[in-house]
């Protein structure tokens, strides 16, 4: 440990509390792009048949990117709360944020599969049954849910950062 730098804490737990924040981020826009790709080939395959549905089928894209959102949101609320110099950052602190990278980020990653499976299928069923709309949108939210959740315990997660010892 090095004193003399004014460093307090252990010198390798800004890696982890680092490598949640990059977790957060990349998880969460892998789902995002996943999501919006798959379900974007829907909404452009069921547009040749039913030009005027477009509009109303993009809402599976939205969703979709909303994900990555998620993921910056945490990668933020992370990447502010380390600050070697100013307060210590133990390990502790450092596999809070991980783990609350990972947590927001592989939610946002699952969610986005789903978002995009349920969004391509799903707009191109509505194209032939409009009566499906409503359940497919109510399907979206509950994938959309599960980033939500994510994003909920990311943030009860990071919290817990800095309480590991009394400074």
């Amino acid at each position: 440990m090095s004193s003399s730098s004014g460093f307090s804490g252990d010198e390798t737990a800004p890696f982890f509390g680092f490598l949640g924040a990059a977790a957060a981020l990349v998880f969460s826009c892998m789902g995002a792009a996943y999501g919006t790709a798959k379900s974007g080939v829907g909404v452009a395959s069921m547009g040749v048949m039913r030009p005027e549905l477009v509009m109303k089928s993009i809402v599976p894209v939205v969703m979709a990117g909303v994900l990555g959102i998620y993921g910056l949101i945490i990668a933020v609320i992370i990447s502010t709360g380390i600050n070697p110099k100013a307060k210590s950052y133990y390990l502790f602190d450092g596999y809070a944020h991980l783990s609350s990278g990972l947590a927001c980020g592989l939610a946002g990653l699952s969610a986005g599969m789903a978002i995009g499976i349920v969004g391509d299928a799903g707009v191109r069923a509505n194209a032939q049954q409009p009566k499906l709309f409503v359940g497919m949108i109510l399907i979206l939210i509950f994938a959309e849910a599960l980033a939500l959740y994510g994003l909920i315990v990311g943030i009860i997660l990071s919290s817990r950062a800095g309480q590991s010892r009394a400074d």
